[in-house]
């Protein structure tokens, strides 16, 4: 397989960090994004590069434009997976709980997408990580109305940049998880167990960036072995 240049978000622990490690295996270039970048940095990993990058701060992401003209010049795969999680009653939300998520579940994958963008071709392909608490008529959780509903709003924004690049490329799909093992479920849920791991999910995700594209576009895929 030809290596190809994958741009990562969230990397720090959990599924992306996992994702890094599994696409430098298998001889990829990986930008691997995150506020703290030490636990990628630290592997010292070949093809694999790492530096601060924070999706609220707009003065980041010229850091990445830059490093894609120094470095790549083009990009085939890009993964939209960083995400916070705010577990809270609707009631003691404020109106900054629910900036703050939409900052990085939202308006961050909006932002890098469009930085991204223009280095990418009509056979590359943006992948966003949604959750199964952002489809339509799925079970809903008391305590994650910001949460749910701004990875709702991702899916819907993949739906209509498919169809605004459908002649161009590239293609835009979802992937809606369930519930999967991360630091971050732990934080939010500390007494559940998710039934699938995040070395588990990554593998999967890993597949499916290469070569979903092939198949969907403008698509909400259902990653769950959970029902409802």
């Amino acid at each position: 397989m030809k290596s190809k240049n994958i741009i990562i978000t969230g990397t720090s622990r959990g599924i992306g960090f996992e994702l890094v490690k599994l696409f430098q295996e298998q001889g990829h270039h990986v930008l691997a994004l995150s506020r703290n970048h030490k636990p990628i940095s630290d592997l010292s990993l070949t093809n694999v590069s790492s530096f601060a990058f924070d999706l609220s701060k707009p003065e980041d992401y010229s850091k990445v434009e830059a490093f894609i003209k120094a470095e790549w010049q083009h990009v085939d795969v890009l993964i939209n997976n960083a995400g916070v999680l705010l577990n809270k009653p609707f009631s003691k939300t404020t109106f900054e709980d629910f900036s703050s998520i939409y900052q990085t579940n939202v308006f961050g994958v909006s932002e890098l997408t469009r930085v991204v963008l223009p280095f990418m071709s009509n056979h590359s392909h943006v992948v966003t990580i949604s959750s199964m608490g952002g489809i339509q008529g799925s079970m809903k959780f008391p305590g994650l109305a910001a949460y749910s509903s701004s990875k709702g709003a991702v899916i819907t924004l993949t739906e209509l940049l498919a169809e605004e690049y459908k002649n161009s490329g590239p293609q835009f799909n979802v992937l809606a998880l369930g519930a999967v093992q991360t630091e971050m479920l732990e934080e939010a849920f500390p007494d559940y167990k998710a039934p699938t791991t995040a070395k588990e999910m990554a593998s999967y995700i890993l597949d499916f960036s290469l070569n979903g594209n092939k198949y969907y576009n403008g698509k909400v895929l259902q990653v769950s072995n959970s029902t409802p």
